[in-house]
């Protein structure tokens, strides 16, 4: 009984440490674009002057408000699937980085797609069921959002 309590204690243990592996491109989350900036629909590159950390990661905003904003509500802001391609964690159940300035905010929550060499998977998401890929994008991330 002693052995199944220490075997559940670590297992408990080590999973409460596992942390969201997150895309971050030159260190930051988005690229350090601002993740407030992208719910005014704008996609604005982050300064130095006003960085966070949220989760074990760092955030760059393009202003003192934005930063204030992200610090009152994180979670509200940080990207879907932390901050890899929706459509291709959908897709192929695998982490795509994004071009940050290719994003979407749908119900409330901030999607970001790769563009680059002729293909936008924005536009491909667009043009099939938006709900069933967040819905298999959704049950994908699960198995591989701790995974480096």
């Amino acid at each position: 009984m002693k052995s199944l309590i220490l075997l559940f204690t670590i297992t408990i243990s080590s999973l409460s440490a596992q942390t969201i592996d997150y895309n971050l491109k030159k260190g930051f989350v988005a690229n350090g674009y601002d993740v407030v900036s992208y719910f005014n629909n704008e996609a604005i590159e982050g300064s130095d002057a006003f960085t966070t950390s949220f989760d074990n990661v760092k955030f760059k905003f393009s202003s003192e408000e934005n930063l204030r904003l992200f610090n009152k509500n994180p979670e509200k802001y940080i990207p879907q699937y932390g901050g890899y391609c929706a459509y291709a964690i959908a897709i192929k159940n695998d982490k795509v980085s994004i071009n940050p300035k290719t994003f979407q905010i749908e119900d409330d929550k901030l999607y970001l797609f790769y563009n680059a060499w002729g293909t936008n998977t924005l536009d491909l998401w667009k043009e099939k069921n938006e709900d069933a890929l967040k819905a298999k994008a959704d049950k994908n991330w699960k198995t591989i959002k701790f995974k480096k």
